[in-house]
């Protein structure tokens, strides 16, 4: 396959020698691209910056596996995984929105009150405050808010592991950034 600008290595050979420094120069070449693909199709930097690191995140995951002799580009494998990651968020999207009108949930809204809220608890986690926070919740919130909130896990997986419903553990996480916003001192 052919050379990018002149320089070096081809992106197939990167991804043949499945080493981090390798990647690293797959990831730079590509990485901009890959961000712009996102933006256009979410319109959101956020999002897009997300799905961006979820889309080299599998790159590197699969680099080990990729063979360009069939005629794939490494380019056109990083697209093909940039769209299968972009349709997953779609249909992820989906269905929490289909669960949520089905249960009468609204969906949840972070206002710039409680993300300014959500920074002071993070401020406040730097000196181990935050933990003491949540220590003052109900055990059940506190298990909910750290699984939703901390690590970025859905109602529904949580849902399982706790063996409730998908609305307790929104109800959970609700009531429990409530208390806590009640508990952070005003700025």
């Amino acid at each position: 396959m052919g050379r990018w600008r002149g320089r070096g290595r081809s992106d197939d050979e990167l991804l043949a020698r499945a080493d981090a420094a390798a990647f690293g120069e797959f990831y730079a070449r590509h990485e901009r691209a890959v961000l712009v693909f996102m933006l256009r199709r979410t319109s959101s930097p956020e999002v897009a910056a997300d799905l961006t690191a979820e889309v080299f995140a599998a790159a590197l995951e699969g680099a080990a596996s990729f063979d360009g002799r069939d005629g794939a580009a490494a380019v056109g494998w990083l697209f093909g995984i940039a769209r299968n990651v972009l349709s997953h968020s779609y249909r992820s999207a989906r269905v929490r929105r289909d669960a949520r009108e089905r249960m009468g949930v609204p969906p949840l809204v972070l206002g710039d009150d409680t993300l300014e809220h959500l920074e002071r608890l993070a401020d406040l986690a730097r000196g181990g405050e935050a933990v003491r926070l949540l220590d003052r919740l109900p055990a059940e919130q506190r298990e909910a808010v750290i699984a939703h909130v901390l690590d970025d896990r859905d109602y529904a997986e949580i849902a399982v592991e706790l063996e409730c419903s998908t609305a307790v553990v929104r109800q959970r996480v609700s009531r429990g950034l409530s208390t806590l916003r009640s508990l952070v001192p005003p700025a």
